[in-house]
């Protein structure tokens, strides 16, 4: 049994793994991806101490109330602006679609910066402090690279963004305003993304690529955590999870695993629902033609910036997600997607990015063929602030 002034004190961290080939590595030292296959590295705790759910009691509704769930070991280093413990918020004013079904928004817009990527970034930065790390870039499509200009800010170390010429200028001033240094990318993320990968090995920067180092994952797998948590312990029939590079999907995942090896919850798992853009659909294609990894798939701009994602670094991992959890993938259009946007702003009054005003849509097409069952909870995670992208949307 592990006392209180020891969880006080330090994360239950104990090392990296590889969910590829097994390979273990040494959490005390800076890492990026698996040295033996390039695989994600998950982070690894000690899960076996008999950690009470009485921990929380008491605790700041944040991300870091799983502080003993989450990687940094000394407290001092973490870099947080309050982010997580979003709210639930039921559907009520469009009843006609949910039927018998009780339907709830995780509503992730209200975090710093106005997206679900302040959980993972604030995770990153706090680790990349404790181990050293001065110069932190990233590709992104937006919300990421807003995140990490001010988390760096907060954390005084630099942060270099590679971010695409298409994107909205909201996102290219916050990464201004926050003192990032911003380069713009005649591309998509995936353009961005490669050249990163060069300068960083050139220029010895760390890169915070979704996937490719371990601990933005960390923070994301938070969003599991409380809703296990505001749920009562008892996990939603259904998720449904905008999926561009997936990590908040596979952190969802995670959480829920971690959980029962705690104690906290059972063996239930909700069915995980991908939904992905027209534009690059690769997950939902792979899915349903059982595929174990999707092919890179790019159809160009889409209003909802995050979803551009030709090809998920961790395609292999979130196909098995769907797959183990019995779940889908579905594609929504540009068009639907501002159809959705309007809707849910008209009759709920909440603001939606298009990424999670996309579920809305996917919910009624899996409820209109009956995948969506009868008397099923359901969940969509809307992971940005429509504020964002009225550039997009209008």
């Amino acid at each position: 049994m592990i006392n209180n002034i020891e969880l006080e004190r330090a994360s239950l961290l104990t090392y990296l793994e590889c969910p590829e080939c097994g390979t273990i590595h040494n959490a005390g030292v800076v890492n990026t991806v698996c040295t033996n296959c390039t695989s994600t590295l998950f982070a690894q705790y000690n899960l076996s101490t008999g950690v009470s759910k009485d921990i929380l009691t008491g605790r700041p509704a944040t991300m870091w109330r799983y502080k003993e769930f989450l990687p940094v070991i000394d407290e001092k280093f973490i870099v947080t602006l309050g982010e997580g413990f979003t709210p639930i918020i039921p559907v009520n004013n469009l009843k006609k679609f949910t039927g018998d079904n009780e339907v709830f928004w995780k509503d992730e817009s209200g975090n710093p910066t106005g997206s679900f990527k302040a959980r993972g970034i604030s995770a990153a930065v706090s680790k990349a402090k404790e181990l050293g790390i001065q110069i932190i870039a990233t590709p992104t499509a937006g919300n990421a690279g807003g995140a990490l200009a001010a988390y760096a800010a907060a954390a005084g170390v630099k942060a270099i963004v590679y971010m695409p010429k298409q994107t909205p200028k909201v996102f290219k001033d916050e990464c201004h305003l926050y003192g990032a240094e911003l380069v713009e990318i005649d591309g998509s993320i995936s353009d961005c993304g490669k050249l990163v990968n060069e300068y960083a090995a050139i220029n010895n920067w760390f890169q915070v690529s979704t996937l490719k180092e371990p601990y933005r994952l960390e923070g994301k797998k938070t969003m599991g955590y409380e809703i296990a948590e505001q749920f009562n312990w008892q996990l939603p029939d259904v998720i449904f999870y905008p999926t561009g590079g997936g990590t908040g999907l596979i952190g969802i995942w995670k959480a829920f695993d971690e959980l029962e090896q705690l104690g906290w919850i059972g063996g239930k798992r909700p069915r995980m629902v991908a939904v992905q853009s027209e534009s690059c659909d690769g997950i939902v294609k792979a899915f349903h033609a059982g595929q174990t990894v999707s092919e890179f798939t790019d159809g160009g701009f889409t209003i909802a910036n995050g979803l551009r994602v030709p090809k998920p670094y961790a395609d292999k991992i979130i196909l098995k997600v769907l797959h183990q959890s019995n779940g889908s993938a579905i594609t929504i259009s540009d068009d639907e997607m501002s159809a959705a946007v309007k809707e849910i702003a008209r009759n709920e009054g909440l603001l939606f990015a298009p990424e999670g005003a996309a579920l809305w849509q996917a919910y009624k097409k899996l409820k209109a063929s009956q995948w969506i069952q009868s008397g099923e909870k359901v969940l969509l995670l809307n992971t940005g602030s429509g504020y964002k992208y009225l550039e997009n949307i209008m």
